[in-house]
C-alpha cells in the first residue's frame, strides 16, 4: 500500500512548533489536546502511514516538558458516558489515562471534575480517586457562560475554581472525549496563574481539520463524513482571513466560539494574542504528508466506510436516516459513491453466484480475494483465510485447518455453549489455525501473514456478526457491511 506520510517528520515538526510557542508565552503553555492521543485510527486511515499512537509518541519526546491535566465532565459520570470504540465509560477511560501517562514517563498534575454540582456518581469517583491517590480538582458551572466575561473571569467565576499546581512548561489538558471540559480547564489555570503573577498562554492542539489544505481536500471532506453526527462542518477561518489576507480552514464550532475566547483572553491577559482561531492552533500534521495523492484515494474510501457504518446503524436501531442523507451529500461532495471499493462488487458478485453471504477484501498488491459461507466456517472467517492463502502463496483449494482442529471447537459450541450454528467465527478460526501450524508448515506460514490485513479493506455482502468484526478490526482490517441483516428476525447480535 502507498504511504503517505512521514511520521518522524511530524514529530519533529510538531515537538518543535510546541516548544516555539511554549516560548511565547514566557515559558508556560496550557496545551487543550483534541482528539485521540493514543489510538488515532480516523487519522491513520485518511494518512496511509500515519501511526495510531504517533501523537503520543511526539508527546514522548517532550516528556520532560510536560504535565498532564485530565479533564471529565461530573455530567458525563453522572450519566455513565462511555467510549464507543473502547466500550468503558469516561471515569474509567480517565484512570486508563493516568496508567498510560505515567507508565510513559508523564506526570499526571490532576483529574479535573469540570460542570462539578455534587452529583451522586461524581463524589463516588472523588473516593475513589481519593484511595488512588490520584488528586482531583473541582470546576464549577458559571452562570451566564460563556457569555458573560466579567462574571467568569472573577473571583466568583474562575476564581471559585479549584486551581492546579503544576511546575513543568508544557500542561497538556485532554480529556476522555468531547464535552469534558477542555478549553475552560486551561483558561481557568491561566486565570489563576495570572493572579498568582505567572505569566502563561494557551493553545489548541486537534488533528482535524488540516488548517493548511484546501476546504475541498478529501482529507477535510473525510473528517466531515467523521463529524457527520453532529451536524457540523469545516469552513473558511473568516478572522485569519481579514486579519491576514491567507484562506485557512477551521471547525465552524471553533469559528463560532471565537470572539468569545478572544474576549476571555483579553480580560484575564489584557490582551488577546491571538487574531484567528487558526493564530491558536499548532498542528502541523498537512506539513508531513509526504504523497497528496494516497492521501486523497485514503480519504475518498473512509468516506465510503463513513456512509456504510451510517446505513448499517440505520438498519440496527432504526435511526440515524439524517446522518444517512449528510454522508450521501458529502459523498457527493468528494466526487464518489458507495460502489468506490471494488471488494464490494466482487462480495455482493460472489453472493449472488453461491446463494449464500460472503465477503472480499482488497490485498496490499491490489488482488481481490473473496470468501463464501461453508458449512464449517462464517463468511468472515472464509475470507480471512483465503486472505492468508493468498499472502502466503497457498493454493486456495487446499484446505489448510485440518478437521482435528475445527471439530472440537464445531462440538463444544453447539454441544455445551448453546450455539445452533457449528460454523467457526474469525476468532475461532485463528485459534484452529494457530494450533493446526504446530504441525504445518502451510498453515504456519498463513498464520505469519496476519500482519500484512492492516489497512486492508473489505466488505461483507450482509452485517457480520460483533465478534467477526472486532476480530478484523483489531487486525487493521478496514471493514463495511452491506445494510441487510443474514437472516430475517426481529433481534440480531
Amino acid at each position: 500500500m502507498r504511504t503517505g506520510f512521514d511520521n518522524q517528520k511530524y514529530i519533529d515538526l510538531q515537538a518543535e512548533k510546541i516548544r516555539e510557542r511554549i516560548g511565547k508565552f514566557g515559558g508556560k503553555l496550557y496545551l487543550e489536546f483534541g482528539g485521540k492521543l493514543f489510538d488515532d485510527n480516523h487519522a491513520s486511515r485518511v494518512l496511509p502511514g500515519f501511526e495510531p499512537d504517533v501523537k503520543f509518541r511526539m508527546l514522548k519526546s517532550l516528556a520532560a516538558e510536560v504535565e498532564v491535566i485530565i479533564a471529565i465532565n461530573a455530567n458525563h459520570i453522572e450519566k455513565n458516558k462511555a467510549r464507543g470504540d473502547l466500550g468503558i465509560t469516561y471515569d474509567e477511560d480517565a484512570l486508563r489515562l493516568v496508567d498510560l501517562f505515567r507508565a510513559n514517563g508523564m506526570q499526571v498534575a490532576a483529574i479535573v471534575l469540570t460542570q462539578y454540582a455534587a452529583q451522586p456518581a461524581a463524589d463516588a469517583f472523588r473516593r475513589r480517586l481519593a484511595e488512588l491517590g490520584i488528586s482531583c480538582k473541582l470546576h464549577y458551572p458559571i452562570e451566564g457562560y460563556p457569555h458573560d466575561v466579567d462574571l467568569i473571569v472573577s473571583d466568583e467565576g474562575y476564581g471559585k475554581n479549584e486551581f492546579v499546581e503544576t511546575t513543568r512548561p508544557l500542561v497538556v489538558v485532554t480529556a476522555p472525549g468531547p464535552g469534558s471540559g477542555k478549553l475552560a480547564t486551561c483558561l481557568s489555570q491561566i486565570y489563576h496563574e495570572h493572579e498568582h503573577g505567572v505569566e502563561a498562554g494557551y493553545a489548541k492542539f486537534e488533528t482535524f481539520p488540516v488548517w493548511n489544505l484546501p476546504l475541498s481536500h478529501p482529507v477535510n471532506i473525510a473528517y466531515e463524513a467523521a463529524t457527520a453526527d453532529l451536524d457540523d462542518a469545516n469552513i473558511i477561518d473568516s478572522f485569519h482571513l481579514d486579519a491576514y489576507g491567507k484562506t485557512t480552514v477551521n471547525y465552524n464550532r471553533d469559528v463560532e466560539a471565537f470572539p468569545v475566547v478572544r474576549a476571555l483572553m483579553e480580560k484575564i491577559l489584557g490582551q488577546s494574542p491571538y487574531q484567528s482561531p487558526t493564530d491558536m492552533g499548532v498542528n502541523m500534521v498537512g506539513f508531513a504528508i509526504c504523497n497528496d495523492e494516497a492521501c486523497r484515494e485514503a480519504s475518498r474510501a473512509e468516506i465510503v466506510r463513513r456512509y456504510f457504518a451510517a446505513c448499517e446503524q440505520v438498519k440496527r436501531t432504526g435511526a440515524g436516516t439524517e446522518q444517512v442523507d449528510r454522508l450521501r451529500s458529502i459523498m457527493q461532495k468528494a466526487g464518489v459513491d458507495k460502489n468506490f471499493s471494488p471488494a464490494r462488487s466482487a462480495a455482493l458478485t460472489r453472493e449472488q453466484v453461491t446463494g449464500a453471504p460472503a465477503g472480499a477484501l482488497i490485498l496490499p498488491d491490489g488482488r481481490v480475494v473473496t470468501g463464501k459461507t461453508s458449512e464449517r466456517l462464517g463468511c468472515a472467517s472464509s475470507l480471512l483465510m483465503n486472505a492468508l492463502k493468498a499472502l502466503a502463496d497457498i493454493d486456495l483449494e487446499l484446505e489448510v485447518i485440518s478437521d482435528d482442529a475445527i471439530e472440537p471447537i464445531s462440538r463444544l459450541k453447539t454441544r455445551y455453549l448453546g450455539s445452533k450454528n457449528p460454523r467457526l467465527h474469525t476468532d475461532e478460526t485463528l485459534m484452529a489455525l494457530s494450533i493446526t501450524s504446530a504441525t504445518s508448515e502451510a498453515a504456519a506460514r498463513a498464520l505469519a501473514g496476519l500482519g500484512e490485513l492492516r489497512g486492508c479493506d473489505a466488505f461483507f455482502s450482509v452485517i457480520i456478526s460483533s465478534t467477526d468484526e472486532e476480530v478484523l478490526r483489531r487486525l487493521g482490517v478496514n471493514v463495511c457491511c452491506e445494510p441487510k441483516f443474514e437472516r430475517s428476525g426481529l433481534f440480531h447480535r
